[in-house]
């Protein structure tokens, strides 16, 4: 039996299935635009990041699927980024509506991923180890890519199949930092003892195996073996870099002025997954705030450009998975009519790169090992 969830599923789902030669069946969810074509696996195709009704409907299969199994069984977990979005089930008496409100809530408060899922585990029939729960006596092997920065397995996809070792106590404490009011129903499940997790040591999770099979330093690896093909010198800033996007490109800008390679260029490459407070109107995600601050930091620094995206081609919510920069910044931003600081102040950063044509779309990437950073610096003359 095949279950799995995230923007990486379907192709999982085909990979397994020509890896094994035919014969699996089961359920898995994607994103919309995310599918790929399977045999015997179920795709089913739902909405990130905010929940809706088809990603109800696809955890629920999943957790039918594995009721009734015995010790003679095994399940295969496709797990990857997105897959706490995409598998939604809510313990009653929350609703939908009141769980993409606390989802959203979250997002936006810039909370990081590590703790809007611990508050997703807590309001959850599925995730926190509860479908290891549920397949038990089963065998249930997990195969993950990774989209956190920390690769802890109780957070990609919100630890659907491992010990949770976060409590309700944690979740609530995320509300209280982040000064998030809710629901009375909502906190009525989080103050609820019935509502804690699955906790690892619990008998039920024995037969559980978990294996990460790509993460975002493999991306970062990669990039600088193409980067020492093409001649240019790497330093990696970070591979599981976490927290405010204007404050880290802040850093990242000082760096980059500081740089003063010779005879060949430098590439400065980051990873992980970076969060915005978001307080104006505008839209965006964290790599295009990101490029934003940098490139208002460095203030047409001459020879230093920079891009930014996420690897699953989605920067925030919208379809563009990221942008680039050059020391012209500011002169594209005033050519289009835009203030770079005007449009941070509203979180608009989609707004300056879809008017000077520095954003960058890759469509659906079928894969998620977080964000890529990089930043060029030309040798100094």
């Amino acid at each position: 039996m095949v279950v799995g969830a995230g923007k990486a599923a379907a192709a999982m789902a085909a990979a397994a299935e020509a890896a094994w030669g035919g014969g699996l069946s089961g359920v898995v969810v994607t994103r919309y635009g995310h599918g790929a074509p399977t045999q015997g696996i179920e795709v089913i195709e739902a909405q990130h990041p905010l929940p809706d009704a088809a990603g109800l409907g696809a955890a629920q299969r999943a957790l039918d699927a594995v009721q009734g199994l015995t010790a003679q069984d095994t399940v295969l977990a496709l797990l990857s980024g997105g897959g706490s979005a995409l598998w939604s089930a809510p313990i009653p008496p929350i609703t939908l509506a009141e769980k993409r409100a606390v989802t959203n809530a979250l997002v936006l408060s810039g909370a990081s991923i590590s703790e809007i899922n611990c508050v997703r585990k807590h309001l959850s029939r599925i995730k926190g180890g509860r479908l290891a729960a549920a397949a038990f006596p089963a065998r249930v092997l997990t195969l993950a890519i990774s989209d956190v920065a920390s690769d802890d397995p109780s957070v990609i996809a919100s630890g659907p199949t491992v010990g949770d070792p976060t409590t309700l106590h944690d979740g609530l404490a995320v509300l209280e930092r982040h000064r998030l009011p809710f629901a009375d129903r909502v906190m009525q499940v989080l103050r609820d003892p019935a509502s804690e997790s699955v906790k690892p040591d619990d008998a039920r999770l024995a037969r559980c195996a978990f294996t990460i099979i790509a993460r975002g330093s493999d991306a970062l690896a990669a990039a600088c073996d193409e980067a020492h093909r093409l001649g240019i010198h790497t330093q990696v800033l970070g591979v599981r870099l976490e927290g405010d996007a204007r404050k880290t490109a802040i850093a990242h800008a000082e760096i980059a002025r500081h740089m003063a390679p010779v005879g060949k260029p430098m590439l400065l490459l980051s990873g992980g997954e970076l969060t915005v407070h978001v307080t104006g109107s505008g839209q965006g995600g964290p790599n295009r705030e990101y490029l934003l601050q940098l490139a208002h930091s460095l203030q047409g620094a001459p020879g230093i450009w920079a891009l930014a995206a996420d690897t699953d081609g989605i920067d925030g919510s919208d379809g563009t998975a990221g942008g680039w920069i050059g020391p012209d910044a500011a002169d594209r931003g005033r050519a289009a009519g835009i203030d770079i600081p005007a449009c941070l102040k509203v979180n608009d950063s989609a707004h300056y790169f879809q008017s000077t044509h520095q954003d960058l779309t890759s469509g659906p990437t079928r894969t998620n090992v977080n964000d890529l950073r990089a930043i060029l610096i030309e040798p100094k003359s």
